[in-house]
């Protein structure tokens, strides 16, 4: 609205006519003469002064209506209600303190780790040392790539710009550590890379963290030199998070997958090494040895011309000696026909469940017959063997209702 001093600069005022009303009271107050006359200026600012004193009532009616509307109903005609200014407030507003998850998408990726988008007044930043519990060179390898959502957790603020540091190994670690109390509760058998040494034992990587495994638990005879980058079977001894302690045996895990080693049955094998009386088996950390005579029915003059180390193949379960830690394999038990594993090992391979089911039923069929020739021995047992080869109870050749002997069926003495 201009000021008063404006309107006035600004007004154009027309003479006014003879005919105006304002013209015909002037003239009946002041009459007309040379020694008195009104100035158009004073008439024009009389009137100016009536209209503004209108607009100002006008305005001031305008703002008590609205004070008044807004007294006793501030949100008529407002579509944002306070239910959505409260939810609007809890979207946006979050707290940044360390240690609190909050969601991101990640806009940016670079060599040193990625920009991420937390609705913050900042974006965050995950540095590659943070974003992955493993070693990596590069986010993307842990899958990290612009348009991820993902949860992260705020670690820290860098002072330059104000922006928040986030982490998703911190999240990674905390599951990891909850995986390992679950496995070791489960008492179940992991696979790890061994991945050092020192002068007590390995160090093994599990679920990504490090692990110790004892000398003393150990099961292989081999140097520590030797057990570097290979995995090895384990079972969980000790799981404690906050002293940071993980301990694990070797021992344990030999241990029990020995237990289930049953004759006859069929495993699966990697060729550790090979030898001029056989080849040694790698059966799930255990050691089994392949002899020379157990490969095939055929006659095997060169064991490098049938198997090569690294050769992943199926062996069945001759002998089992827990107490020298001694496991006899055999693949000339699961030749279909004789000389197949010479000539076709795949099909060795194929059949070889079947065959090792075969072979199991004849090694129980000629346990019963042993068990069945002891027992002849023993009448008091109530058991025999049928003509069928069946062990059941001793049947009586005597009819149900007995037998009727009369005086005459008794034989007498002379004929004895």
């Amino acid at each position: 609205m201009a000021s008063l001093a404006q309107q006035f600069t600004g007004l154009m005022c027309s003479p006014l006519s003879s005919s105006s009303r304002l013209s015909r009271r002037a003239s009946k107050n002041f009459p007309q003469n040379k020694s008195t006359s009104v100035s158009p200026t004073i008439v024009a600012a009389v009137a100016m002064s009536s209209g503004q004193t209108k607009e100002r009532l006008e305005l001031k009616k305008m703002f008590e209506d609205a004070y008044e509307r807004c007294r006793t109903a501030p949100m008529e005609g407002v579509a944002f209600t306070v239910d959505d200014f409260a939810a609007a407030i809890e979207q946006y507003d979050f707290n940044s303190e360390i240690g609190t998850r909050v969601k991101g998408t990640v806009f940016k990726t670079d060599a040193n780790g990625a920009l991420v988008d937390i609705s913050a007044k900042s974006s965050a930043y995950l540095s590659v040392e943070q974003a992955c519990i493993h070693r990596i060179k590069h986010v993307e390898e842990a899958g990290i790539v612009p348009g991820m959502v993902e949860e992260f957790v705020i670690i820290g603020e860098n002072e330059s710009d104000d922006s928040l540091l986030l982490s998703l190994r911190n999240i990674q670690y905390e599951l990891a550590w909850e995986r390992c109390r679950q496995l070791q509760a489960e008492d179940v058998i992991v696979k790890a890379k061994v991945i050092g040494a020192n002068k007590g034992g390995l160090v093994a990587l599990v679920e990504g963290l490090r692990g110790f495994v004892p000398f003393s638990q150990i099961s292989s005879k081999a140097a520590a030199e030797e057990l570097l980058e290979k995995e090895i079977p384990l079972k969980f001894v000790e799981v404690d998070e906050e002293q940071t302690k993980l301990v694990l045996s070797n021992r344990k895990a030999v241990a029990d997958s020995q237990a289930q080693l049953g004759i006859g049955s069929v495993v699966l094998g990697v060729v550790q090494s090979l030898k001029p009386y056989g080849a040694f088996i790698d059966i799930g950390g255990i050691n089994g040895l392949l002899h020379v005579s157990q490969i095939s029915h055929d006659r095997v003059s060169d064991i490098a011309t049938v198997l090569q180390p690294g050769d992943t193949l199926k062996v069945m379960i001759l002998s089992h000696d827990r107490d020298r830690g001694r496991v006899s394999l055999s693949t000339k038990k699961l030749e279909p026909t004789p000389g197949d594993m010479i000539r076709n090992p795949k099909l060795v391979f194929e059949k070889a469940e079947e065959m090792a089911q075969t072979f199991r039923q004849r090694i129980a069929q000629a346990e019963a017959m042993a068990r069945a020739d002891m027992l002849r021995f023993q009448p008091e047992s109530g058991l025999t063997l049928s003509s069928d080869g069946i062990l059941g109870p001793l049947e009586s050749e005597l009819p149900d209702d007995g037998v009727d002997l009369t005086v005459d069926d008794i034989p007498s003495a002379g004929d004895l």
